[in-house]
């Protein structure tokens, strides 16, 4: 999905959400997928994201137009030909303050939806690498992994943890482009203040 609670900077590359509406616009299963993979994977049309999610192109459609009405989709002004509408994000992530969206119920559903849409992908991105492990090769299989740590940090920290995380992976992103040897990469970080339960 590539959203981010945490990039709150103006960016044009980042949608920040103001209006539980919004948010709750692309708090949807198919919406969100839908959006993850134009992100993704760019343009695409109705049909086409209907044959890779097993939709109808009618839901598809509705879908984008509604993802469209709220500014998160627009159509690809580099259309193929004449009778096909392709469908393009318009930003690259999106971002949210949750403390914004907590004086509705609109909001914090809206919200916690998003939330547990990152872990799902979070869980389907490990599921995939570890089934396909040997076909990516040892390279690929000794990087590859998860980590956990606690420590005692403040908010600002934790934000600034966010922040530093993210224009790290931009860098590195920018000084491997070219090789050869890159493969798209998912990338989740998440940090909660926890109350010292067994871990």
């Amino acid at each position: 999905m590539q959203s981010y609670l945490w990039r709150m900077d103006d960016s044009p590359d980042v949608y920040r959400v103001r209006d539980p509406r919004t948010l709750k616009a692309v708090a949807h299963p198919l919406r969100v997928r839908l959006l993850g993979a134009l992100r993704l994977d760019g343009p695409a049309t109705a049909t086409e994201l209907a044959a890779r999610f097993g939709e109808s192109s009618a839901s598809t459609s509705y879908h984008l137009r509604q993802l469209a009405k709220y500014g998160f989709v627009e159509q690809d002004p580099d259309q193929r030909d004449a009778r096909e509408r392709r469908w393009r994000s318009v930003h690259r992530y999106t971002a949210w303050s949750d403390r914004e969206l907590a004086g509705s119920p609109e909001g914090r559903a809206a919200a916690g939806f998003m939330r547990d849409r990152q872990v799902e992908v979070l869980l389907k991105d490990r599921a995939d690498f570890e089934s396909h492990r040997e076909e990516w090769g040892p390279d690929w299989s000794d990087a590859a992994g998860m980590s956990d740590d606690v420590a005692r940090l403040t908010p600002d920290s934790v934000r600034l943890l966010m922040e530093r995380t993210s224009a790290l992976v931009r860098e590195l992103a920018a000084a491997d482009a070219g090789d050869p040897r890159t493969a798209r990469v998912a990338v989740h970080l998440a940090a909660f203040p926890s109350r010292g339960y067994v871990r």
